[in-house]
């Protein structure tokens, strides 16, 4: 009997196994797109928010526009109807200098305001981050005291500071031997109106911006630091080279807010000028509109200042929107 033996199938003519296909990986692109967790979820959350700030916000722009086209005077506070003017509310602002006077002086205000309050503040915010854990704390403490005071409350002490019959001020410089001292009106005059009115919105304002850029320079990685101070930088050079990009977030936040809020400051404003001061020479955009409407009952004009004042906010702010978007992206 023979055997028969089957000899084994070469590797070469072995059936080669079937390769499964390859998913297109365009498909589960798309379907991770398109699956993202809470996809309309968020937009719903935000929706009831977004419907209160229109309500509250968009009804007071909304009659400041359509107040500034009509003559709204005393009569109209008693019922009579308003009368519509178009655009010669506008018209007569624009030609009139008064307005140009007290724009470019509010814009003037405004910037040197907000510059000295971010550098004095940011100053502050350094000296925070290279103090003591004691010190840094009765600091901000401080800080938060100050910030914290009403604003009424500050301006009543600042006025007593400053007056010139029996203020702390001019009884310092008295003392000090300052001839003309005793008895000066700082108020009577727009510059130095302006010097102690800036002095005492930097003075309000540095608290918030210190504690902001403090928080900031938190943030900074102390591995980052030290390997700078390895590397034989110097304190100044950390701070423009390391800190200060850094940080450079938080101070375009801090200065778009500064210029927003000292734009249409008003309190210390109004109030510096009832302590003893011209209102005409010293009438920023806040006060101006204020004497339009409260003072001389012409509502009409007043809202037409209301939109300019508006449009400039938007004008100076908008480079800083544009950089904090770009950011962003």
């Amino acid at each position: 009997m023979t055997s028969r033996t089957t000899a084994p199938s070469s590797p070469a003519t072995a059936p080669v196994p079937p390769v499964p296909p390859v998913p297109s990986a365009t498909p589960a692109r798309r379907k991770g797109r398109g699956s993202r967790p809470g996809g309309r979820l968020p937009l719903l959350l935000v929706l009831p928010t977004l419907v209160l700030l229109v309500a509250a916000l968009g009804y007071p722009v909304a009659w400041q526009l359509v107040t500034s086209l009509r003559k709204f005077g005393l009569k109209q506070q008693f019922g009579a109807p308003p009368e519509w003017v178009g655009l010669d509310n506008y018209v007569a602002l624009v030609t009139d200098p008064a307005l140009w006077a007290v724009v470019l002086r509010s814009v003037v205000f405004c910037l040197v305001t907000a510059f000295v309050t971010v550098a004095v503040g940011g100053g502050i915010a350094v000296l925070m981050n290279a103090l003591g854990r004691g010190v840094r704390l009765v600091l901000q403490v401080s800080l938060l005291l100050a910030w914290a005071m009403p604003v009424v409350a500050a301006m009543t002490v600042w006025i007593w500071i400053v007056d010139w019959r029996r203020g702390l001020l001019n009884w310092l410089l008295v003392h000090l031997g300052v001839d003309g001292a005793a008895g000066h009106n700082w108020l009577a005059e727009p510059l130095s109106f302006f010097v102690v009115a800036s002095t005492i919105v930097v003075w309000m304002s540095v608290p918030f911006v210190a504690l902001s850029i403090y928080a900031g320079l938190t943030q900074v990685g102390t591995e980052v630091v030290e390997a700078s101070m390895l590397d034989g930088a110097g304190g100044w050079q950390r701070l423009r080279y390391i800190y200060a990009p850094l940080v450079a977030p938080v101070l375009s936040i801090v200065l778009l807010l500064q210029l927003i809020w000292d734009l249409r400051v008003f309190t210390q404003i109004k109030l510096l000028q009832d302590a003893g001061s011209v209102a005409n020479e010293t009438n920023l955009l806040g006060t101006y509109v204020y004497q339009l409407g409260t003072g001389k009952g012409d509502f009409g004009t007043a809202s037409a200042v209301s939109v300019l004042m508006l449009l400039l906010t938007v004008a100076l702010s908008w480079r800083y929107v544009r950089s904090l978007m770009a950011q962003e992206n």
